[in-house]
């Protein structure tokens, strides 16, 4: 969760029907939210999609609808995209709290101070209230397959992160075991940087770095296999930790589509790159535009903004069996 202090929009809360004609029927109920400007609540930061408010002891975290890609946000949100990562979040912060126990207070608006119910239209089903904590400066990512800057470093060097890999594998291969990579935690704009675990120690301490490390692979292996039982392979994926009176909380996300890719297993071949539920549709598309990675970012065409918010539904869906709630407009709210 890198926050910033400032963003030079006003807010942009609109009905996207106006976007994508040939969905009008479907976003004419929704609300689409590039960003939030509640102005009696203290303003803490705006990552690279989330709004953070300082509530004292806690935080009001909002999901809004702003899509990054190559760590740079783009010019187009991708509507209902904040409330599937909260949901989909919450369903898997419940899995895992047997594991380790994470920030979520309440994703039920009904519960949040009463400084937020004006706003509880926008933050209804895409808003979290969450323990204040202490944020790990790394980032803990798990990879179960071969993908990515992983795949990018091993054709290199046959490493990921210092991690030696067995020759021969191809680009998607399922590794015999799944491989805790770390990165660094950059600044909006900026790409993450991944660390070997040894550097890690150096900037969390060790005995904090190993907890990080197999707790990270219990989450992960308790994921992937949920998943794989409703036809999704999670190839990778990234987590955050924080710290609140001595106790270590998962923290900010969990098993979306922005931090993890999303395989569908049927169509799984390794040696080339996977269908996906996930950002990898949109950076596929970028990487075709031959653009440089760096602000700004080009415009995105409605075909892709509508394929992106489908497979993000989809995803979805496929995990918690059931549609993602319609979002009303205010006015359409019986």
């Amino acid at each position: 969760m890198i926050l910033f202090s400032s963003f030079h929009h006003s807010i942009t809360l609109t009905f996207q029907y106006s976007i994508i004609p040939m969905f009008k029927e479907v976003f004419m109920a929704t609300q689409v939210v590039s960003m939030t400007e509640f102005k009696t609540l203290t303003l803490k930061g705006r990552g690279k999609v989330r709004d953070i408010y300082d509530l004292e002891d806690r935080l009001l975290i909002v999901a809004t609808d702003r899509i990054s890609a190559f760590d740079v946000v783009m010019p187009n949100p991708i509507p209902d995209k904040g409330r599937v990562l909260t949901q989909l979040s919450k369903f898997w912060f419940d899995m895992t709290k047997e594991i380790v126990p994470n920030h979520i207070i309440s994703t039920d608006v009904k519960d949040f101070p009463e400084g937020c119910r004006s706003y509880q239209e926008i933050l209804r089903d895409r808003s979290m209230l969450v323990v204040k904590t202490d944020v790990i400066p790394i980032e803990c990512v798990v990879r179960g397959y071969l993908s990515g800057s992983g795949w990018e470093e091993y054709r290199k060097s046959g490493e990921v992160c210092g991690i030696q890999l067995p020759k021969g594998l191809v680009e998607s291969s399922k590794l015999e075991e799944p491989i805790f990579t770390p990165a660094t935690k950059e600044e909006v704009g900026l790409h993450d940087e991944n660390i070997t675990f040894g550097k890690a120690e150096k900037i969390v301490g060790k005995d904090l770095a190993q907890r990080l490390r197999d707790i990270s692979l219990a989450v992960y292996k308790r994921g992937r296999d949920f998943a794989e039982g409703k036809g999704i392979l999670i190839a990778d994926t990234k987590m955050e930790f924080g710290i609140k009176g001595g106790k270590l909380l998962l923290i900010d996300e969990l098993f979306t589509p922005d931090s993890s890719r999303f395989w569908p297993k049927d169509d799984y071949r390794p040696g080339g790159s996977q269908k996906s539920f996930d950002k990898q549709f949109l950076r596929d598309y970028l990487i075709s535009l031959r653009w440089d990675k760096n602000p700004p970012a080009p415009q995105l065409p409605e075909e892709i903004v509508r394929k992106t918010r489908e497979k993000y539904l989809e995803a979805y869906e496929r995990l918690v069996e059931r549609s993602l709630t319609p979002a009303l407009s205010p006015q359409g709210r019986g």
